[in-house]
């Protein structure tokens, strides 16, 4: 019974590597049609270096996708990434054994046990800001959350899940891509 409780927490984790919780925010005045050009205020930093620069990559990508051009300095929107982490509990309790007597009706007693299992877990979660670079107006915010897997093929994996999906009604007013 416990290995298929912990069988069926680890794919109730794993799925949520796979499907990110994303949260995006925009400034209704803002003119996304206006901005061409992008450049980087901030990149993230912390954790695995190979990590960043596949976000930053990444970011990279959509944002040429959608037809903005990375300018060294100067772009029409400024972009700063960050990475946070935080360790998670869930706390699983299996109770085992029989009692006697139902619920008390026979006046018997119970004579079962239970078992706690606490798993820690870590969530990591990526913030993209976007800036008007003239004005200094916040015009944009992306979040992606997810439990961070404990390979590198899965973590990337993530990360491009990820993005994939913060990007995918971006800039605001476009339709998000099935």
């Amino acid at each position: 019974m416990k290995a298929l409780a912990t069988a069926v927490l680890a794919m109730v984790l794993s799925a949520c590597a796979s499907t990110p919780t994303v949260h995006t925010d925009a400034d209704p005045s803002a003119n996304f049609s206006s901005y061409r050009t992008y450049s980087w205020a901030a990149k993230p930093t912390g954790g695995s270096p190979l990590v960043q620069q596949r976000i930053v990559d990444g970011i990279d990508a959509r944002l040429r996708a959608k037809g903005w051009t990375l300018s060294p300095s100067g772009g029409d929107v400024a972009v700063a990434a960050h990475v946070a982490t935080s360790q998670k509990q869930t706390l699983d309790t299996f109770y085992n054994g029989t009692a006697m007597g139902g619920w008390g009706w026979r006046g018997g007693m119970a004579m079962g046990s239970s078992t706690t299992t606490v798993h820690t877990y870590d969530v990591g979660t990526l913030i993209v800001d976007m800036f008007d670079a003239k004005t200094q107006q916040a015009v944009w915010r992306g979040t992606a959350s997810s439990t961070v897997p404990d390979s590198p093929e899965k973590v990337n994996a993530a990360v491009e899940a990820g993005l994939d999906k913060l990007f995918a009604a971006f800039p605001p007013g476009t339709a998000a891509s099935p």
